[in-house]
């Protein structure tokens, strides 16, 4: 796992580096030398500076392509100097490294560095920085200096940024190089270390070596009981294939659980049993569309699982209420809640989630997220983290939040997922994920990391079938497919 902060937790943190060993211009180095080594440098760069201290990076940059003979420029785009930058500029002056106003002429550079806007950068984008950003995006290979100039340090949020080939992230990674549009201005992202220590609040971003002891091989004196019997509830005669999708594309099973158990209405049985190949069905009563609510049915229907996903497929029904207010308070076991099973939620006492049995996993889109906070989308996605942070403090939850990035938080604790593409935003996607979770919570006992596995995973599936079917073309039957190959991919490399 890689760390990640928040930009007011990196600036406290830089400050009390700052003030016990009085060396900011040491650290401006630092980071200068980290984006000089982190970049296969060629042919005419031109370095993009502002105002603050990420121009004083840009400076201090300079100096060092100068001393390793590269030839470089500076294009300045404000007249003003933060403290250090200004003692790294007059030094490029003194080199002799040629210094141009970024209007005096047509700028193409076979590398430009985008020293502009640090992860301070709030609100609206100065005219003269427009501009700026526009001109660099033109260049043939875009480097970008902590964040990409424009974007929002904390949410991923932009109305005009630099689109970076390489983002080279000072000290930690910060979240708006993940969350919401970042992932269409930032194409590759590496971490360089100064020597700054974070003091607090350290989320994480979970990364393919996570995995070790996870797949780990598996003995021949085994049998399907060791890993675990899951269940999928859901489905009605609205929406028949969403519960279908979660277990016939075999999700739950090619995550390695023992057995998948779905659990339907009776009045859709006889659409999906004969495609229920490798999983067992159970028929719950029900109306002419949908489950109701029978105690003694629930509790056989849940009997021995390890793990159960609800709410696919569910429609609309004031006996989901029922249902749900049964499994939060007498199932003993990891249950995970998606679809109408959120949206059934949103319209209980969320203070029931305090009484469960087991652990609770909500995996939210931001619409569901909106229904379950009341807060709006918009602020929702300027205030993801602190949303997430005050709902899993006010209730006894794991909350996965879908996303370009997924977050999964449980307390003071955040994980980042980055894996996924834009051909996941299709119908379904949602259940395969839900499929994932719940699978591999037939065997690992760690909820919380189970969780932000699955979406790993999920993710990683969803890439490998954009590279097979295009962006346009993938659906999620499509991401449940690869996932088998994304499980092999990841035993063959942590080996």
């Amino acid at each position: 796992m890689k760390d990640i902060i928040t930009v007011g937790n990196m600036r406290k943190c830089e400050n009390i580096c700052i003030n016990i060993n009085n060396n900011s211009l040491e650290l401006m180095y630092r980071a200068a030398l980290g984006v000089f080594n982190s970049v296969n440098w060629h042919g005419k760069v031109g370095i993009f500076c502002g105002s603050g201290n990420n121009a004083g990076d840009g400076y201090a940059l300079a100096l060092i392509l100068k001393e390793n003979n590269y030839d470089c420029d500076i294009i300045l785009v404000s007249n003003k100097f933060s403290n250090d930058g200004k003692h790294y500029y007059d030094l490029c002056v003194k080199k002799g490294i040629n210094i141009i106003k970024i209007d005096d002429n047509q700028i193409d550079y076979d590398i430009a560095v985008d020293a502009l806007l640090g992860t301070g950068f709030k609100g609206e984008l100065k005219e003269g920085y427009v501009n700026a950003i526009n001109v660099i995006n033109h260049n043939k290979y875009i480097v970008s200096i902590d964040i990409n100039s424009g974007l929002n340090g904390d949410n991923g949020l932009a109305i005009n940024a630099v689109k970076s080939d390489l983002t080279v992230s000072i000290g930690y990674l910060k979240p708006g190089l993940y969350l919401n549009m970042a992932k269409d201005y930032v194409k590759r992202v590496v971490n360089i270390d100064i020597g700054i220590k974070a003091e607090d609040n350290v989320y994480k971003l979970i990364e393919e070596c996570d995995f070790a002891g996870v797949f780990k091989p598996r003995l021949n004196f085994t049998n399907k009981g060791n890993y675990g019997y899951v269940g999928i509830m859901g489905g009605s005669s609205d929406y028949p294939g969403a519960v279908r999708l979660a277990d016939m594309a075999q999700t739950a099973l090619y995550s390695g659980c023992g057995v998948s158990r779905v659990i339907v209405p009776s009045c859709i049985y006889d659409l999906i049993f004969k495609s229920v190949l490798e999983a067992t069905i159970y028929k719950m009563p029900s109306d002419e569309k949908t489950m109701i609510y029978d105690e003694s049915n629930l509790a056989l229907s849940i009997k021995g699982l390890k793990s159960l996903g609800v709410g696919i497929g569910w429609s609309s029904s004031d006996e989901y209420k029922k249902i749900l207010e049964y499994l939060i308070l007498n199932y003993h076991y990891p249950l995970v809640i998606d679809a109408d099973g959120l949206n059934t939620l949103a319209k209980m006492d969320l203070e029931l989630l305090n009484k469960n049995k087991g652990n609770i996993i909500l995996t939210p889109h931001l619409k569901e997220l909106s229904r379950l906070t009341g807060y709006s989308i918009d602020y929702i996605n300027e205030n993801l983290i602190n949303v997430v942070l005050e709902f899993t403090k006010k209730y006894n939850v794991t909350l996965l939040v879908k996303g370009p990035t997924t977050i999964i938080a449980k307390n003071d604790n955040i994980y980042f997922v980055d894996k996924g593409c834009s051909g996941m935003a299709t119908a379904g996607s949602g259940d395969v994920l839900t499929g994932i979770i719940v699978g591999m919570l037939g065997y690992m006992d760690d909820v919380f990391l189970a969780t932000a596995l699955a979406a790993y995973l999920n993710g990683y599936a969803g890439e490998l079938a954009m590279k097979e079917y295009s962006d346009v073309s993938m659906t999620s039957s499509d991401t449940a497919k690869m996932l088998k190959y994304a499980i092999k991919y990841i035993k063959e490399s942590i080996k």
